[in-house]
């Protein structure tokens, strides 16, 4: 199964985990979504999703829009969210998420 449709299932099934402001846990949605059992080529699809401006790399502007990458309406993260979850996968520091990073997130 493809991890959008179980995305799509975990929205609907939580809606306050993703409509209340201060409620997003990147470690809790992928674990839910089952992104870490995907294979490599799901996590670029993944990947390619989210980097809206396709520079490779997920800069905090479009980490913020991540759950309206997947579900139309959705809510933005909060500046707090975005940061906490930028400062969690960014391991090089450079203030975006590259390819490996995100991999390397998706799988922990």
């Amino acid at each position: 199964m493809c991890f959008l449709s179980s995305y799509y299932s975990l929205v609907t099934s939580n809606p306050a985990f993703f409509s209340d402001p201060g409620t997003f846990d990147h470690k809790k949605f992928l674990k839910a979504c089952g992104m870490s059992g995907q294979s490599a080529e799901e996590i670029k699809k993944a990947f390619k999703i989210i980097d809206q401006d396709n520079s490779g790399f997920i800069e905090e502007e479009e980490l913020k829009l991540f759950l309206q990458n997947f579900k139309a309406g959705a809510r933005a993260l909060t500046d707090a969210e975005t940061k906490t979850f930028l400062q969690a996968v960014d391991t090089d520091g450079d203030g975006k998420i590259g390819a490996d990073e995100f991999a390397a997130m998706v799988k922990a």
